[in-house]
């Protein structure tokens, strides 16, 4: 849902105004790292949910997604703080255009107030993925996805009467998209009463020594999230450094590699979520057969997505902001990123088995690594060395590889054997 919804916001922006298109690129990163701080939680807490779905253990299923929902509420308002509080700091210091860092700062100061809707959406799909009614994740994000859309080109336009907003008007649009998404989930969960088997309600209270498991396992999924994002905030703030032009053939870039990485990271927490399962069934080797098998499917959609968008790639990029002298800017970095997104494709995947392990430490210290890699790249080509943007874009080869090549030796190492959560 995050995905289309960024694909519908970059594409009203840049029919908007070059500008906007930049700074939604900067700005929404750093909502981005947000959002997948929540991601990383309610992975965390999706794990432990799996181990007991796998165990038969439907009551302690319920506990823990109910103290997962306390646990995400609160974080979601501490980011929210956070947000509000460091947004103006970072882009001072950070930009050097002063009408980018406001810009910025507006966007997120509205922005943020989706927080707590989203990360409990994400919360219910990793509960829906855990008792396999996936379904439901597809019906909630098409119908954020349609009133996403819609109200995109009503904010950021001014049609049918709305104001005309431009950036701010694709945050409110989001926002309202989040809602919805997670009014969708909470009416399947009643309306399907999946509340009658998962009795949630029934322990509705706080479960501190359960928090403090699913902390233990979610924590360093969220600093790890924070990292992986947050080195791509840098990247970002290094190409806002190159001109306006560079930082809106990257956003739109962006959102391309977020097209093809729907189905990647679907492929990748689906994997996540089977490892813990047939580990809690007592089948802890078949867990690199089974990786094996989604990498397989995850690159052949992969590669099959890639082909398509290489041969309609100029047309893509003309259809968020019809400017052949950007189109021709950003064409050579499509190239690297299809490219990479084909080792990604695995790379997230083995990953993502790992984190199924519930070796949630070992899989922070590999995004550590990979992260610092990644930065030191981005330091020296885009800041230092002020390369063109196609080698900017290279850094994603540095980092699904590094990834990987630590992943994949961990995994075959069997070190993650015997590990309870």
């Amino acid at each position: 849902m995050p995905q289309i919804n960024f694909f519908a916001n970059t594409a009203f922006l840049g029919r908007y105004g070059a500008r906007e298109l930049a700074v939604s690129g900067v700005a929404g990163l750093f909502y981005l790292i947000l959002s997948m701080v929540g991601y990383g939680l309610a992975s965390g807490v999706q794990v432990v949910m799996a181990r007991r779905a796998g165990e038969g253990k439907t009551d302690d299923l319920s506990r823990t997604f109910t103290n997962g929902a306390f646990l995400s509420l609160f974080i979601s308002l501490c980011l929210m703080v956070l947000c509000l509080w460091m947004a103006p700091i970072l882009f001072g210091l950070f930009l050097q255009n002063g009408e980018h860092a406001l810009m910025s700062i507006n966007f997120l100061y509205l922005r943020v107030w989706g927080l707590p809707f989203l990360m409990l959406t994400q919360l219910f799909n990793a509960f829906f993925i855990v008792i396999g009614k996936t379904r439901y994740l597809m019906v909630s994000s098409l119908a954020a996805a349609v009133v996403n859309i819609l109200l995109d080109y009503l904010f950021i336009f001014g049609r049918w009467g709305f104001p005309e907003m431009g950036l701010e008007g694709a945050a409110l649009a989001s926002i309202l998209a989040e809602v919805v998404a997670l009014l969708v989930v909470l009416g399947f969960f009643y309306y399907k009463k999946i509340h009658a088997k998962f009795p949630v309600r029934a322990h509705l209270e706080l479960d501190l020594p359960l928090i403090r498991r699913m902390g233990k396992v979610a924590l360093p999924l969220v600093v790890q999230y924070f990292f992986s994002i947050g080195g791509w905030q840098l990247f970002f703030i290094y190409v806002e450094h190159l001109g306006e032009a560079p930082l809106a053939a990257s956003q739109m870039l962006r959102s391309i590699m977020g097209m093809i990485g729907i189905s990647t990271w679907a492929f990748a927490i689906t994997c996540n979520m089977m490892v813990s399962n047939i580990i809690g069934q007592g089948q802890a080797r078949q867990v690199v057969p089974l990786i094996k098998k989604v990498c397989t499917v995850s690159f052949g959609i992969t590669l099959g997505i890639c082909l398509v968008l290489w041969v309609s790639g100029p047309h893509l990029l003309a259809f968020y902001r019809d400017d052949a002298a950007l189109v021709q800017l950003a064409l050579p970095s499509l190239h690297v990123i299809l490219i990479s997104a084909l080792i990604m494709s695995i790379a997230t995947t083995v990953f993502n088995g790992v984190v199924g392990t519930g070796n949630t430490w070992v899989n922070l210290g590999m995004e550590v690594f990979c992260v610092c890699c990644y930065i030191a790249y981005c330091t020296v080509v885009i800041a230092n060395m002020r390369l063109s943007l196609t080698w900017a874009w290279m850094s994603e080869f540095v980092y699904w590889t590094t990834l990987l090549v630590v992943a994949t030796g961990y995994l075959f190492s069997y070190r993650w054997r015997g590990k309870k959560i």
